[in-house]
C-alpha cells in the first residue's frame, strides 16, 4: 500500500503519506465497500486503515457515524483473510469507546478466541476485553483463565495484557485468576514471565506482605526473562522507598545481586536503582558505581550513553563516588555520539575540583555548536551547579555563559542561560555587576519578550544596589524606544525603581517618564504617568509602598473583594486589608518564565491554595460572619502513620477567630463512622465557639470536621495548646459493600495529638524587594529592640530557628550566612494578623557554641512587636 521510503527528507516532509488529504465523509462513504459480495480484502484494508489514521490523527467521529461504520465492519468476519481480520481486531478496540452497542461483535470474537487459529486468538483476545464492561467479564472468565495458561506465548501474553487493563473494572475477579497467572510466571517464555509477574504484582499491589512474599520467592528462584528481573528490582527499590522502620537487607542483597547477573539490562537496571535509592551510603554505593564505570568503557553506545547519564543524575548527591569514574569520563569527552560527550564533560563539571575548570571550559567549547539545545542545557545546568561550588571562578563561566548567549538558540536554551546568570548574580554579590553588564548586552538584540521583560526586571532590581546604577540607564531606555508595549511597560517600571532608589538619578528619570507618558500604549502611558507622580511627590515612604515594594495579594482574592465591594452602594473606600495575603515562596529562576506564546494571555490567574480554603470556607454558613481568611497553615499530622484512623489538621486563621480544620480518614473497610467531630481542651483565654461535624466517614473517604475558636481580646494572648480527641458513632459493616450491618452502632473515641497555635500562625509572610525602604517607611514610632543570648552550634542554625518560630519572610537574601564569617545581619518581613506590617533587623554574631543577637522590631501597630518577640523570648 505505501510505497518505499526513498530518503529521510521525502519522509519528514511528509511527501509520501497517502492519507494527508483524507476527508472523513468520504471515508465514512468508502465503508459501503465492506457491504459488498465477495469481499475485496485489499480495499477493504486500506479502508480500515483510513479509519484508523483518522482516529489517531484526532479527528472526532460522532457516536452515529461511528456506529454505522462499526455495523458495516461486521460484515468482514465472513472473509477467511488474515491481514483483514487482524485490521479488523484493530478497529474494534479503537472504536469500542466511541460507537454504540459494540457488543454485538462478542460472539465473533468469543469464536475467534476459542478457535484453532493462533493468529486470530491473541489480538481476539485484546479486542474482546476492550469492549467488555463489568457485567460481561464474568462470562469470559473461563476462556482468559483457559488463555493465560495457553501453550502459545502469543496467546498467553494477550490474554495477561488485558487482564492487567480489566483490573480497572473489575479487580476483584481478576484477583481470582492469581493461580492461572502464578502458574504462567513459571512459563519459558521471556514476554509471557514478564507479563505474568506485572500482573501477578498489580492483584497483590495492596497488600504489603504479600508482596514481599512475592519478591523473596521470586529473588531466590531464577527467572528466566530479564524483562522480569528488571521489573523485580523496580518492585524492591519502590519496597525499600517505602519502608519506614528501617532497612530491608534482603531486598537490598537481591538488588546487588542482580549487578552480576549475564543480561546487561538486569545489571544496568540494578545499579541504577541502588543509585537511585534515597536511604543508599557511600559504602554501598561503591559497587554499583563500578559496574557503571565499565559500562561507560562499553562498545554499545546504547550502554554507554545509560551509564553516564545515570552518573550524572547522581554526582549532586554523591560527588565523592563519582569522582573514581572521572578517567572513564574524561575518555568519553571526545565520543563520536555528542549526547555523550555532552553528559560526559558536565558529570566532571560537578564532580571536578577547582584547577581543572578552565580546561573543561575550553573543551566544552569545542562542540558546543554541534549538539542540540536539550543537551545545551545541559552544559548550562551544570555550569550553574559548578558556580555554586566555586564561586571564586565566576568570571570563566560568566565569560562563557555570554557567549553561549550571543549565538543562536531557541527560547528554552535561552531562558536556561538567563536563569543560570541571574542564580550567579543572587548568590554571589562580586558576580552582581559583571552579569548585569551580559544581560544589557543581551537584551540589545533579545527576540524573547519573556526574557526581555524578566532582565529588565531584574536590572530595576539589582542595579540602584551596584556602584555605578548610572550607566545601566541607557540600556533601559533604548528599550523604552525600541521595543513592543510589554517590554516598553517593564522598561518604564525599571526606571521608576532608579528614580526611588537614587536622589542623584531622579532628576533624569523624571524627564524620561516624561517623555514615556506620550507612549501610544495605554499601559505604557499610565505607568509612566504614575510613577511619575509618585516620584515627583520627592516622599521616600510614597515611593516605597508603591515603587519599590508591591503589593502581595491574592489576584483571585482581589477581583472577589472588589466583585462584592461593587455589589453594594457605600461612601465607605475600598480596604486593601480585606484581600488575602498571598505567602510567596522564592522558587528557583527555570520555573519563572513563561513560554513566548503565553506572553499576551487572557487566561484568569490559577487560584492559590488560600483562594480555594477562601472559597470553601465562605460556602460554609457557620463561618460567613468571620470576615476574610487571613492565612491557612499547612497540614499537620495528629496521628501516627499506618494506625486505624489519619486525622491532619489545617488552622485557618482569621482577624479574630481561628478554624481548625480536620480532615479524617478512615482506614478500616468493616466500620462506617458517623457524627465524627473533634473535640478540644479550652486553652487560656482562647473561647470555643461551634463545631461541625462530619456526617459520614465511610472506609477510604475523605471526610472534614471544624471547629471554630474565638480568639483572646488580649493582645498579647497569642500562643495556646489544645488537646484534642476524636469523638464518633461505630457501625459495622459489610467490608465488600460499605452497608452497615445494623443502624444503632455505639459511641467511640481516638485520642490524638494536642495542636499548638504559634507566633508563626498570627503572621503571614511578605517579601520586601528593598527592605531598607520599607524599614524607614514604617518608622520608629512602633520599635522594640532587645538582645539576646543563643544557644546555637552555628550561625546557619540559628538563622534557621528564628526564621520558623517567627513565621517572617527573609527579605534580600539574609538567609544565606555568608561562609567564613562569625557575624550576619538577618532580615524578615510579613504581616501580622489585622493587616499590620511588622519588621525585623535581627543582628547575629557566633562565638564557640552560643549567638548574640541585638533584634529589631518595627511594626505599624504597638502590641505587634511585643508579640513577635515572645517567639524568641
Amino acid at each position: 500500500m505505501l510505497g518505499k521510503r526513498d530518503s529521510k527528507k521525502d519522509d519528514e516532509s511528509g511527501g509520501l503519506n497517502p492519507f494527508r488529504n483524507l476527508e472523513k465523509a468520504t471515508v465514512l462513504q468508502e465503508t459501503r465497500t465492506f457491504n459488498e459480495t465477495p469481499i475485496n480484502a485489499k480495499k477493504c484494508c486500506l479502508i480500515l486503515t483510513k479509519i484508523l489514521y483518522m482516529i489517531n490523527q484526532g479527528e472526532h467521529l460522532a457516536p452515529t457515524e461511528a456506529t454505522q461504520a462499526f455495523f458495516a465492519m461486521t460484515k468482514l468476519f465472513q472473509s477467511k483473510d488474515v491481514m483483514l481480520r487482524r485490521m479488523l481486531y484493530l478497529c474494534i478496540k479503537e472504536m469500542a469507546n466511541i460507537a454504540n452497542d459494540v457488543i454485538i461483535v462478542t460472539s465473533s470474537l468469543t469464536k475467534d478466541m476459542t478457535g484453532k487459529e493462533d493468529m486470530y486468538r491473541g489480538p481476539a483476545i485484546r479486542a474482546l476485553c476492550r469492549i467488555t464492561d463489568n457485567t460481561m467479564l464474568q462470562s469470559i472468565e473461563r476462556y482468559m483463565k483457559q488463555a493465560i495458561v495457553d501453550k502459545s506465548p502469543s496467546v498467553s501474553s494477550a490474554a495477561l495484557v488485558s487482564s492487567l487493563h480489566l483490573m480497572k473494572q473489575g479487580p476483584e475477579v481478576i484477583k481470582r485468576w492469581v493461580n492461572e497467572v502464578s502458574e504462567a510466571v513459571n512459563s519459558d517464555n521471556v514476554m509471557v514471565q514478564y507479563h505474568a509477574l506485572g500482573l501477578l504484582y498489580q492483584i497483590k499491589k495492596n497488600d504489603k506482605l504479600a508482596i514481599t512474599k512475592l519478591v523473596s520467592k521470586f529473588s531466590k528462584s531464577s527467572l528466566r526473562s530479564p524483562f522480569a528481573y528488571c521489573f523485580l528490582i523496580r518492585v524492591s527499590a519502590r519496597q525499600l522507598e517505602e519502608e519506614k522502620d528501617g532497612f530491608d537487607k534482603t531486598l537490598f542483597d537481591f538488588i546487588e545481586s542482580c549487578l552480576r547477573h549475564k543480561s546487561e539490562m538486569v545489571i544496568y537496571e540494578a545499579a541504577s536503582a541502588i543509585v537511585s535509592l534515597r536511604c543508599t551510603t557511600s559504602k554501598e554505593l561503591v559497587s554499583a558505581i563500578g559496574v557503571l564505570q565499565l559500562l561507560c568503557s562499553s562498545p554499545k553506545p546504547s550502554l554507554r550513553y545509560a551509564a553516564v547519564k545515570t552518573l550524572n543524575k547522581i554526582s549532586i548527591s554523591h560527588p565523592a563516588a563519582v569522582t573514581a569514574c572521572n578517567i572513564d569520563l574524561e575518555n568519553l569527552i571526545t565520543d563520536q555520539n555528542r549526547s555523550i560527550a555532552t553528559l560526559a564533560i558536565t558529570t566532571l563539571l560537578k564532580t571536578g575540583n577547582e584547577s581543572g575548570v578552565d580546561r573543561l571550559m575550553k573543551q566544552i567549547a569545542t562542540f558546543m555548536s554541534e549538539i542540540s539545545d536539550e543537551f545545551k542545557i545541559v552544559v548550562v545546568e551544570a555550569i550553574q551547579s559548578l558556580c555554586s561550588k566555586f564561586p571564586r571562578k565566576h568570571n570563566v563561566m560568566m565569560t562563557f555563559l555570554a557567549t553561549m548567549l550571543r549565538e543562536d538558540g531557541g527560547f528554552e536554551y535561552k531562558k536556561a542561560i538567563v536563569n543560570t546568570i541571574v542564580v550567579i548574580i543572587e548568590e554571589n554579590p562580586e558576580a552582581r555587576e559583571i552579569g548585569l553588564s551580559h544581560l544589557c548586552e543581551f537584551i540589545e538584540d533579545c527576540e524573547f519578550l519573556p526574557l526581555a521583560t524578566r532582565i529588565l526586571h531584574l536590572l530595576g532590581r539589582e542595579g540602584p544596589r551596584t556602584t555605578t546604577p548610572a550607566k545601566y540607564i541607557r540600556y533601559i531606555y533604548n528599550r523604552v524606544i525600541l521595543e513592543s508595549a510589554e517590554v516598553r511597560a517593564a522598561a518604564v517600571s525599571s526606571l521608576a525603581k532608579f528614580g526611588a532608589s537614587s536622589d542623584d538619578l531622579l532628576p533624569s528619570i523624571l524627564v524620561l517618564l516624561n517623555r514615556s507618558k506620550l507612549d501610544e500604549d495605554d499601559e505604557v502611558r499610565d505607568r509612566a504617568t504614575f510613577f511619575y507622580d509618585v516620584l515627583s511627590q520627592n516622599d521616600k515612604a510614597l515611593s516605597s509602598a508603591y515603587i519599590l515594594n508591591t503589593l502581595n495579594v491574592s489576584p483571585v482574592g482581589l477581583e472577589r473583594a472588589l466583585l462584592q465591594y461593587n455589589q453594594h452602594v457605600t461612601e465607605k473606600p475600598f480596604d486593601i486589608k480585606v484581600v488575602p495575603i498571598v505567602e510567596v515562596e522564592l522558587q528557583k529562576p527555570s520555573n519563572e518564565t513563561v513560554l513566548p506564546s503565553a506572553v499576551k494571555t487572557t487566561e484568569k490567574p490559577a487560584a492559590s491554595r488560600q483562594d480555594l480554603y477562601t472559597e470553601q470556607l465562605s460556602a460554609i454558613a457557620e463561618f460567613a460572619h468571620l470576615g476574610p481568611l487571613f492565612k491557612s497553615s499547612t497540614p499537620v499530622d495528629l496521628t501516627e502513620p499506618e494506625t486505624e484512623y489519619s486525622v491532619k489538621c489545617i488552622k485557618h486563621t482569621f482577624t479574630n477567630y481561628i478554624v481548625f480544620q480536620f480532615d479524617c480518614l478512615n482506614t478500616l473497610n468493616d466500620q462506617l463512622l458517623e457524627d465524627v467531630v473533634i473535640k478540644m481542651d479550652t486553652a487560656d483565654g482562647y473561647e470555643i465557639i461551634s463545631y461541625k461535624p462530619c456526617i459520614k466517614l465511610a472506609y477510604n473517604t475523605p471526610g472534614i470536621s471544624y471547629t471554630l475558636v474565638k480568639i483572646p481580646d488580649d493582645p498579647s494572648q497569642v500562643v495556646a495548646t489544645f488537646g484534642c480527641n476524636m469523638k464518633f458513632k461505630v457501625k459495622d459493616c459489610d467490608p465488600n459493600t460499605g452497608e452497615p450491618d445494623n443502624e444503632e452502632g455505639y459511641e467511640d473515641e481516638y485520642a490524638l495529638e494536642n495542636v499548638e497555635i504559634n507566633v508563626s500562625d498570627h503572621v503571614q509572610k511578605v517579601l520586601k524587594p528593598n527592605f531598607g525602604a520599607s524599614w524607614e517607611e514604617v518608622g520608629d514610632a512602633n520599635e522594640l529592640e532587645d538582645t539576646y543570648a543563643l544557644s546555637m552550634p552555628s550561625l546557619e542554625e540559628a538563622i534557621k530557628n528564628i526564621i520558623q518560630f517567627m513565621g517572617l519572610q527573609p527579605c534580600e537574601r539574609s538567609e544565606r550566612a555568608p561562609e567564613g564569617k562569625n557575624s550576619h545581619v538577618l532580615l524578615l518581613a510579613g504581616v501580622y494578623r489585622g493587616g499590620h506590617d511588622v519588621l525585623v533587623r535581627a543582628k547575629l554574631a557566633y562565638n564557640e557554641g552560643d549567638v548574640a543577637m541585638q533584634l529589631t522590631i518595627r511594626s505599624s501597630d504597638s502590641i505587634v512587636p511585643q508579640v513577635i518577640a515572645q517567639a524568641v523570648g
